[in-house]
């Protein structure tokens, strides 16, 4: 039984004539942000795919079907939408067998994008371990994902609420690697500097690019998290987010926001603390990925130089 799958005009014809592909999650739409600042985010990310020479294909489910790319009219609708289930690897067949309207996660779009032969995908921050989850157990399905579906994600970085030692020591754990783009330290979603050191630095798209051909070729199961800082100019200082995020956590415990709850909450919280601060930065870092994503879809797409024979 094939997946099931279906392509918008766009994105088949993109298909059919080998343009590069970047894979867009829908949460940020039904989940992110107010109508119509979540249309007006989606259309931009989608048009600084395309000004980068690539073809966006934001990623949704609907009447059973993995809709791989969005119509004009799909996105005013999933924008408008208010009860869409937030899928991740654990209930995305569920969702499809039962005909609900659904956003997909990250770990849900690595799903659908490798499926859809999508090698690279765009997002904003990706979860990981959160704080106090030596007693909670509560660590994001997005850790493992990348250690087990072969997709580039272009993030700026985990969510700065997330323990991130101990993210970066589970994706180790998983053979993930983590590129910082253009810097040795972490960044982390709102902040450029995490303090801690990348694992791995890479400076421009045609290397990166080149890395995930070579694990292609090596059979290396999983994918490859680029962790691209957000733009200088867009970015609120982690020192500054420090005690914003300990009150959030605070609030959390004391109001006992646990599981699924916990990140849209906090989340929230950062926007009122900083009076709207988290939001403006949050819609740069995703262009500024969607850019930096569609650059590597390109160089993924560029046919192999071909090597000159030694001379005799």
């Amino acid at each position: 039984m094939t997946a099931p799958l279906r392509f918008s005009p766009e994105v088949a014809a993109a298909q059919a004539a080998g343009t590069p592909m970047v894979a867009l999650e829908s949460t940020i739409i039904t989940h992110g942000m107010p109508y119509p600042q979540n249309l007006d985010t989606a259309q931009a990310v989608e048009a600084e795919v395309r000004d980068a020479g690539a073809i966006p294909a934001t990623i949704a489910v609907r009447d059973g079907q993995i809709c791989i790319g969005q119509t004009d009219a799909d996105l005013a609708t999933l924008a408008q939408t208010k009860d869409a289930s937030k899928l991740s690897r654990a209930d995305l067949a569920v969702a499809l067998a039962i005909g609900r309207t659904g956003a997909t996660t990250v770990s849900a779009t690595m799903i659908a994008a490798h499926l859809a032969g999508i090698h690279v995908f765009a997002t904003g921050g990706i979860g990981g371990v959160h704080r106090g989850a030596e007693l909670s157990f509560d660590i994001s399905a997005d850790l493992t994902e990348l250690a087990q579906t072969p997709v580039c994600v272009v993030a700026a970085g985990p969510k700065a609420i997330l323990d991130l030692p101990k993210t970066l020591e589970v994706l180790e754990t998983q053979g993930v690697p983590v590129v910082a783009f253009g810097q040795d330290n972490l960044p982390a979603f709102w902040s450029r500097d995490s303090g801690l050191k990348a694992p791995l630095r890479l400076d421009n798209p045609a290397s990166i690019a080149q890395a995930i051909t070579q694990r292609q070729s090596l059979g290396l199961p999983g994918g490859m998290l680029v962790a691209n800082p957000i733009p200088a100019a867009d970015e609120i200082p982690a020192k500054t987010l420090a005690p914003i995020i300990i009150q959030a956590l605070t609030e959390a415990a004391v109001q006992n926001i646990a599981a699924k709850a916990v990140t849209p909450f906090l989340l929230d919280r950062i926007f009122t603390l900083t009076q709207g601060r988290s939001l403006t930065a949050n819609i740069a870092l995703v262009l500024n990925n969607a850019r930096l994503a569609a650059q590597i879809a390109t160089e993924l797409n560029r046919p192999p130089v071909a090597s000159t024979p030694a001379s005799p």
